[in-house]
């Protein structure tokens, strides 16, 4: 049990595509957030509502960065919708990508185009930007606020089927390729929708209570726990979803299953088995019971809520990183492995993947500061 072909001594899809999906994941929990108030009316959420189409705009624009990374002729990636092949599943991304990020801009668009009146109307470059981007146009009435608020729900709706599309299409290109056995599984693409979404709620809540926290802003409460009964009722699909996969593979005992066992129990033992399932996945659904279950103090709640939060960002990761290295770990002889560790300051290392995750953060800052993200948040009272 150690023939490893020579071609498959180097891992070849790196960090680069374990970020790829990770990025593209918070794309879509966190379009799904904002869906749920504008289409599906819950008031709950509206303090983060505008927040998380922010999130989802800004991490759709660096959702490619990865694979352009990746790719030695980056330049030549446009050439897929130049000379488009209908056929081909890696092209399906341009034409997803691009149709997705042209309804989240003009969802924005609508959502923001109350303040960018308001900011137009002053002096200085921030105004002269917001002129530019509403073409010149700023008359507004109730009228016009109605047919806005028309049009983000008709776009809300159609992006919630184009968001479980541009995810569950990264999961199909895994789950397609027989030639491996632990990546083929028609269950791959349900798994991929729902760990976005929860990585994406996950964000929202890391993200809201660190903002609220540097700002000196009140939590809203009622918004909290009921992203984290979301997120508690996603991760638990997710999850079941994983294990069911895996317990569907041990119960046939494929010929398959003598070496996905080894590679289990081995090489993914403590990144899959301890990490992910015990520690990442386990202690987040304790904690997300108790706050669902039981009448806690705001303080204790939100404490749980987002240790369990920021658990689950690191438990999607650990998911992504066990599908694209772990699958490649195994040799198509099915009769040996190889190791993969990655480096630090390479083209496709830890350095520049940990650049690549925080730029969005940074872009977040600087788009409320042209249009605020929190148009409803309260100070604290200090006195």
């Amino acid at each position: 049990m150690d023939f490893v072909f020579p071609n498959e001594t180097q891992v070849i899809w790196t960090v680069m595509i374990v970020l790829y999906p990770y990025i593209t994941g918070l794309v879509a929990g966190a379009f799904i957030v904002s869906s749920l108030y504008h289409l599906f009316g819950r008031e709950e959420l509206r303090p983060v509502a505008r927040f998380s189409l922010g999130s989802a705009f800004v991490f759709l624009l660096f959702a490619p960065l990865p694979l352009l990374i990746h790719l030695g002729r980056p330049e030549r990636a446009l050439n897929i919708m130049i000379t488009p092949h209908f056929s081909s599943a890696m092209a399906g991304f341009g034409f997803i990508y691009t149709a997705y990020l042209i309804l989240v801009v003009l969802e924005l668009w609508f959502v923001l185009r109350s303040d960018l009146i308001a900011r137009a109307q002053g002096r200085g470059l921030v105004a002269s930007l917001c002129r530019a981007a509403l073409f010149f146009y700023l008359y507004e009435d109730e009228a016009t606020r109605a047919m806005d608020h028309k049009i983000v729900r008709v776009l809300a709706g159609i992006g919630i089927p184009m968001a479980c599309l541009l995810h569950g299409y990264v999961g199909f290109l895994f789950g397609s390729l027989k030639a491996n056995p632990w990546w083929s599984t028609p269950l791959m693409f349900v798994i991929f929708i729902f760990s976005a979404i929860v990585s994406g709620i996950s964000v929202l809540i890391f993200h809201y209570f660190v903002v609220s926290k540097i700002n000196g802003w009140k939590v809203d409460i009622p918004c909290v726990r009921s992203m984290g009964r979301y997120l508690w009722g996603f991760m638990i699909v997710a999850v079941s979803l994983e294990m069911l996969e895996i317990l569907s593979i041990a119960y046939k005992q494929t010929e398959e299953w003598e070496v996905l066992s080894q590679l289990i129990e081995g090489k993914l033992l403590i990144s899959y088995v301890v990490l992910q399932f015990m520690i990442f996945s386990l202690i987040p659904f304790f904690f997300l019971a108790i706050t669902a279950l039981f009448r806690l103090s705001d303080r204790i709640a939100n404490a749980l809520t987002w240790t369990a939060a920021t658990m689950l960002l690191v438990q999607v990761l650990l998911m992504r990183w066990n599908v694209v290295i772990g699958g490649q770990l195994l040799s198509k002889s099915l009769r040996g492995f190889t190791s993969y560790f990655p480096g630090i300051w390479e083209k496709e290392g830890i350095i520049t993947a940990a650049v690549i995750f925080t730029l969005p953060f940074g872009i977040l800052y600087v788009f409320h500061r042209v249009v605020s993200l929190f148009p409803d948040a309260e100070k604290l009272d200090t006195a």
